[in-house]
C-alpha cells in the first residue's frame, strides 16, 4: 500500500512539474503581451483640466463658464485661467510647464505666437465655435471702409490681445496705421469709456453679437457703426475672415438699431489644445461645443457651428473623426467614466487576445508533447535492439537484448503518466513483446517466418 502511495505522490508532482512548464512560459507571454499594450496605450484621462481664455474678448469667459458646467456633469473640473488676449493664451498653450491644456482664441492671431518654436508646433484646433465680429465704431462724418480712418485716435484692444492683431493687420493694409494716426492700446472698458467723452474717433472691438454692451453702443448718439463697403475683398484676402450682414433692426427692433443692413468682417472663436491632450477629453471638450455652440444666433445658422473649417493651426485626428462621425459610440450610450473605461479595457483585450487564441491551442499541444516524451524516448532504446537483432547476434547478446527489454519495460512501468495518457504505456509494451518474441525465437532456434516484415512503427 505504501509503494502505491509513493507512486501516487510522484504522479502528482510530475503532473504539477509538467503543468508549471508548459503554463509558466505562457504566462510570461500574455504578460509580456499586456505590458507592451499598457505602453502604448493612453492612460485614464485626467480628472482636471486647465482652459486658457481672454477675460474682455469675443465672449470667451462667457463660454468658459459653459463648458465648466457641462464638463462637471461628466465628472471632469475645469479651471479657467485668465489671460488678457488671445495671444497670450496662444502663448500659455505653447509653454509647457504653464499647465494649460486648452484655449479659446481668435483665428488669426497665431501671428502672436512663436510659430517657429517646437511646443507651438505641437498645438491643434479643435474647430471653430462662433463668428465673433470686428466691431468699429467712430465719430464723425460717414466713412465707408477702415482707409477712412487715416490721421484718428483710434482704440486697437491690449497688444496681447486678438483685436489688436487683425485692427493692424487692416489699418497697415490699408496704409493708414502711422502717424499722424494715433494708435492706442486700451483695455476695452477704458476705450468705451473714452470714446463717449469724445477723447477718441474710432474703437475696435471683437464680440459676438448677443453682447449686451453691443446693444447700448450701437444706440449711442453720434456713434456710428462702420459698414465694410470691400467686405468680400477682405475675406479673400484673410480667409480666416467671414464676411456677414448684421440686419436691420436686429439689435434693437424698437429703436430700430441699426438703421440699415451693415457689413461685418467676422473672425471665429477658436478652440485649441496640446496635441498631447487626452482623446477622451478632446471627444468632451467636442461634445461641450456642440451643445453651446450648436443653436442659432443673430448672425450664426443653427447647426453651423462648430465646425472643422480651421486650417491654423491644424485640425487635431480626433476632431477630424469627429465632424466626419459624430460622437464616439461608446460615449453615446455609457457615461462618460464608463465609455472611457470600457474603450481601454477594450483596447488592452485585443493584443492579449490575440496571444491567447494561439496558446489556447498550442499549451494543450505542448502539455501532451511533454507527458507523452517520457515513453517516446524509450522506443530510441528498443529501436538500437531491434537493429542489433538483425547482425545475427550470439546467444549471450541475445540473453543481454532481453534483460535490457526486462530493464526498459520495468522503467516505463514506473513512469507516472496521467490516466488519460496511459494507453501510450501500453501501446510501448506491446512493441516491446513484438521484439522479445523475436529474440526469444531466436534462442529456441524456432523459424522467424511469422515475425516477418514486423518493424516497430514509432
Amino acid at each position: 500500500m505504501a509503494k502505491k502511495d509513493r507512486f501516487k505522490e510522484q504522479l502528482r508532482r510530475a503532473l504539477r512539474r509538467d503543468l508549471w512548464i508548459v503554463l509558466v512560459p505562457s504566462i510570461l507571454l500574455v504578460g509580456a503581451a499586456f505590458a507592451v499594450t499598457l505602453y502604448f496605450i493612453k492612460p485614464a484621462p485626467p480628472k482636471t483640466l486647465v482652459l486658457a481664455a481672454a477675460q474682455d474678448e469675443g465672449g470667451f469667459n462667457y463660454f468658459a463658464r459653459r463648458y465648466k458646467d457641462i464638463l462637471a456633469r461628466h465628472g471632469v473640473t475645469l479651471e479657467i485661467r485668465g489671460t488678457k488676449g488671445s495671444r497670450t493664451s496662444l502663448d500659455l498653450l505653447a509653454q509647457e510647464q504653464s499647465g494649460v491644456d486648452v484655449a479659446f482664441v481668435q483665428s488669426g492671431s497665431s501671428a502672436g505666437s512663436d510659430k517657429g518654436s517646437d511646443t507651438a508646433a505641437r498645438i491643434v484646433s479643435l474647430g471653430g465655435l462662433t463668428h465673433i465680429p470686428l466691431w468699429i465704431f467712430y465719430r464723425g462724418e460717414p466713412i465707408d471702409d477702415v482707409r477712412g480712418l487715416g490721421g484718428k485716435r483710434i482704440a486697437v484692444g491690449s497688444i496681447e490681445s486678438g483685436t489688436y492683431a487683425l485692427a493692424l493687420t487692416l489699418l497697415k493694409a490699408n496704409g493708414v496705421e502711422k502717424a499722424p494716426t494715433e494708435l492706442l492700446s486700451l483695455e476695452r472698458d477704458d476705450a468705451l469709456a473714452r470714446l463717449k467723452r469724445g477723447e477718441l474717433d474710432a474703437v475696435f472691438l471683437v464680440a459676438a453679437a448677443e453682447a449686451p454692451f453691443l446693444q447700448k453702443l450701437a444706440a449711442e448718439p453720434g456713434l456710428r457703426l462702420l459698414s465694410f463697403a470691400r467686405g468680400e475683398a477682405y475675406v479673400r484676402r484673410y480667409p480666416y475672415l467671414s464676411r456677414l450682414v448684421l440686419p436691420r433692426g436686429v439689435l434693437n427692433l424698437a429703436a430700430d438699431v441699426p438703421e440699415r443692413d451693415v457689413v461685418l468682417l467676422a473672425p471665429t472663436a477658436n478652440l485649441v489644445a496640446r496635441d498631447s491632450l487626452h482623446p477622451a477629453l478632446a471627444y468632451l471638450l467636442l461634445r461641450a461645443a456642440s451643445e453651446v455652440h450648436g443653436g442659432p444666433g443673430l448672425l450664426d445658422r443653427a447647426g453651423e457651428f462648430p465646425t472643422a473649417l480651421v486650417a491654423d493651426p491644424p485640425l487635431s485626428s480626433e476632431a477630424r473623426r469627429y465632424y466626419q462621425s459624430g460622437t464616439p459610440f461608446l460615449q453615446r450610450y455609457l457615461p462618460f467614466w464608463a465609455a472611457n473605461l470600457v474603450d481601454r479595457l477594450w483596447l488592452m483585450l485585443v493584443p492579449i487576445i490575440a496571444v491567447l487564441v494561439p496558446l489556447g491551442r498550442a499549451v494543450p499541444a505542448l502539455y501532451q508533447w511533454r507527458v507523452r516524451s517520457r515513453i517516446f524516448r524509450w522506443y530510441a532504446r528498443l529501436k538500437e535492439i531491434e537493429i542489433q537483432l538483425e547482425e545475427s547476434p550470439e546467444r549471450s547478446q541475445l540473453e543481454e537484448m532481453l534483460k535490457r527489454l526486462d530493464e526498459a519495460e520495468h522503467a516505463v512501468n514506473h513512469i507516472p503518466i496521467p490516466l488519460a495518457y496511459a494507453e501510450n504505456l501500453y501501446f510501448f509494451r506491446e512493441h516491446i513483446d513484438i521484439v522479445r518474441r523475436r529474440i526469444v525465437r531466436r534462442l529456441t532456434g524456432s523459424s522467424e517466418a511469422p515475425a516477418v516484415g514486423v518493424s516497430l512503427v514509432i
